[in-house]
């Protein structure tokens, strides 16, 4: 244990598979531990680079190894794959880790906080009470479609309706039903509002927090989501970096003479990227009310491409923004040409 230098470590429920390398690039250690057996080996290891796939635990385990005084580096998936060789096996896995772990321009995964890990952990609640919500209101008005009852779509609608019905003279299975989900979406209610009240008291104690929610269309729960996975931003290098790993950047096919650009490659985390993107959709429907300098760069946009596009150009340039203001630790103030200025006097 002496000689390592990098160690590689394939995570796991129970058993985890080791693999150390000392400075000049040999494999010096290879084991099979139990979790009891890791945090040991862990401890009792002279500081060495740690290095592990960001899958399930491993941001617990990178804790664990920061409190042991290593250095740790986590690495996405979809890096570690192309570098498997041989048969699928814990051995080559740890292996591909390690050799991942050596490739330049490779961009590590921050290991989160616990605090980080527990906000999102209300997001992905939050997400559970909406889809069990949607769900529950498409089969009560395809249910309530057999009956002649035709219910809009709009929530708001769709529980005022179920209200009224409750009135009326049906069948008592149908009534019991109405009775039942009309209860069952104000519990959901209730659940959404406990988890947005306790975003809001998160928010309230980051600076970060501050910065992210003054730029236009970012609220409440984008605030929390990007302030829980990216803190600062500081993992990026810039903004555009930052941008490429949401995914929001057009994929890109070149070869010899020819180069064609698609649609966003959806790369990174879905769930920011979708945030983001329902808060660019709320900016571009207002940008052509407002008259500073991002507006009416969106209206301009919107009228050459298209509404759809501009959505989701409005999100891109949003996420260069959000990293730009992290970075200088400035809240966001709409910007003016002294065209724009005269025309808004």
């Amino acid at each position: 244990m002496q000689k390592v230098s990098t160690l590689s470590i394939d995570l796991a429920k129970n058993v985890f598979q080791l693999l150390g390398v000392d400075s000049q690039g040999h494999p010096c250690l290879s084991k099979r531990l139990s979790r009891s057996k890791l945090k040991e080996a862990i401890i009792n290891l002279p500081p060495c680079e740690i290095v592990m796939e960001a899958c399930a635990s491993s941001h617990f385990w990178g804790r664990a190894c920061l409190a042991a005084g290593h250095q740790v580096n986590l690495i996405p998936a979809q890096h570690v794959t192309p570098f498997v060789r041989g048969n699928k096996n814990d051995k080559n896995d740890c292996l591909a880790i390690y050799e991942a772990s050596r490739r330049p321009n490779i961009r590590f995964v921050p290991v989160k906080t616990e605090q980080q890990q527990a906000v999102l952990i209300l997001h992905r609640m939050r997400e559970r009470v909406l889809s069990a919500r949607t769900a529950c209101i498409n089969q009560t008005r395809s249910l309530l479609l057999e009956f002649g009852i035709d219910i809009p779509q709009s929530y708001s609608k769709f529980k005022q309706e179920l209200r009224e019905l409750l009135t009326h003279s049906l069948q008592p299975a149908v009534l019991l039903m109405i009775s039942e989900v009309y209860d069952e979406l104000t519990h959901f209610e209730r659940k959404i509002h406990l988890l947005d009240d306790l975003f809001k008291q998160e928010n309230t104690r980051s600076e970060a927090a501050q910065i992210i929610q003054s730029i236009p269309g970012i609220v409440l729960i984008n605030t929390s989501a990007f302030v829980a996975s990216i803190d600062k931003g500081q993992a990026f290098k810039s903004g555009k970096e930052f941008a490429v790993w949401l995914g929001l950047t057009p994929s890109q096919y070149a070869s010899g003479n020819t180069n064609r650009l698609g649609s966003i490659t959806k790369r990174g985390d879905g769930y920011l990227r979708k945030q983001l993107i329902h808060g660019a959709r709320t900016v571009v429907t207002h940008a052509s009310k407002k008259d500073d300098d991002l507006s009416r760069w969106i209206t301009a946009l919107k009228q050459r491409r298209g509404h759809n596009k501009a959505v989701v150009a409005t999100a891109h340039r949003l996420a260069r923004l959000m990293w730009i203001l992290l970075q200088k630790n400035e809240s966001y103030q709409p910007q003016y040409t002294q065209q724009g200025a005269v025309h808004h006097v």
